[in-house]
């Protein structure tokens, strides 16, 4: 089986010797991270930090290509691959039938030949379709290969709810695609975030769970000339302080970063200093920064917008009991959406989902202020 991995193919546009190489690009030595760039800042909307990230990448390795539904000629559903097939051609911007199973498995199968495909998945729910190569094949291929054939690929597209697109449509797959061991999974918040997670998905050896949020497409966040610089990448396994507080430690991933950030911003006006964790990795999950800030604020509230059984925010709390359990002053608050499939009426959506006010909530009782019991939808 392994030695039809070991075929040399040419065709479709890339030369073979491209197709036979294996060799993993060079992360960006640590004397190029440290160069000087002008704080001057710009703004720029995710979508388009993940376009230029894309760009960028195919740009400077022909074996990087994108494959999904309507990523080509529609120029992708949220237009994330905008300009991206006029630039580089048909063969290297594939649009798909509608089958999940069966461009994820070409898309892996790809990767086993030393291509580096990034899949979009038009909503990760339908990803599901796909699950078997995702789980069975990418992720376990390298150690049932004993280190013998690296997956390189990215699983990229919108998770989590949306508005009112119910049930169905509304799953959040963080903690699903973390519990398995062979893959990594990130999920950005801001520009930032997005093209410098982009680019090391990209460039990694081993497959790569890229979880976006339909609501982010359009915001803008500013962004230095650093991270607007080609060869800006973030490291994966890493969170970022986003806010520095001593009172009580709120993490949160994806959109919900904001939902913390609006928070800590009501919790100072009543002298609540709150420090907010932008998780950006799930799987590795960066628990030392976790820790060393539960250690100086001696409280903790996770914060994610997925079923709170089994979730993100529960191996967290595992994670802090285990490891700096002595240094609570309170019990852990752990926000998630409602345990109830999404409900369609935005009225109930709203009540399904973290709002600001119960992060609030939650770190006021965290501190020992007197809070209300109940939201109001």
């Amino acid at each position: 089986m392994w030695g039809i991995l070991r075929q040399k193919v040419g065709r479709g546009g890339f030369p073979a010797s491209i197709l036979g190489q294996s060799l993993q690009r060079i992360q960006p030595a640590a004397s190029v991270l440290q160069r000087t760039f002008s704080t001057a800042t710009k703004e720029m909307t995710v979508r388009d930090a993940l376009n230029s990230a894309l760009d960028e990448e195919m740009s400077a390795d022909p074996k990087v290509f994108l494959m999904g539904e309507e990523v080509g000629e529609y120029q992708g559903a949220y237009k994330i691959s905008r300009g991206l097939l006029e630039k580089y051609g048909p063969v290297r911007v594939v649009d798909t039938p509608i089958t999940e199973a069966g461009f994820t498995g070409i898309g892996v199968g790809a990767a086993y030949y030393g291509l580096r495909p990034v899949v979009e998945f038009m909503t990760f729910n339908f990803s599901m379709q796909a699950i078997d190569h995702i789980i069975n094949s990418a992720a376990k291929s390298c150690y049932m290969s004993s280190g013998q054939i690296n997956v390189p690929i990215v699983f990229r597209g919108p998770n989590g709810a949306a508005a009112g697109v119910g049930a169905q449509h509304s799953q959040c797959y963080a903690a699903w695609y973390s519990s398995c061991p062979g893959l990594k999974v990130l999920a950005p918040y801001s520009s930032e975030d997005a093209r410098g997670l982009l680019k090391a998905a990209i460039r990694d050896p081993d497959p790569v769970v890229f979880l976006e949020n339909e609501l982010l497409y359009g915001e803008s966040f500013p962004v230095s000339a650093e991270v607007l610089d080609s060869s800006f990448c973030l490291p994966i396994g890493k969170a970022k302080i986003e806010r520095e507080g001593k009172h009580v430690t709120i993490t949160a991933f994806s959109k919900m970063v904001g939902y913390a950030l609006k928070a800590a911003e009501e919790l100072s006006k009543d002298g609540v200093s709150a420090e907010v964790i932008n998780l950006r990795s799930i799987r590795p999950l960066d628990r030392a920064t976790i820790n060393a800030s539960v250690r100086k604020t001696n409280k903790l509230v996770t914060v994610e917008e997925g079923f709170p059984q089994h979730g993100v925010g529960a191996e967290i709390c595992a994670s802090v009991v285990e490891e700096s359990f002595e240094y609570l002053d309170a019990p852990v608050e752990r926000i998630a959406d409602a345990d109830v499939p999404m409900p369609y009426a935005a009225n109930l959506e709203r009540m399904a989902v973290p709002q600001v006010e119960d992060i609030v909530r939650a770190a006021k009782r965290a501190c020992y202020r007197s809070v209300p019991l109940a939201a109001s939808a």
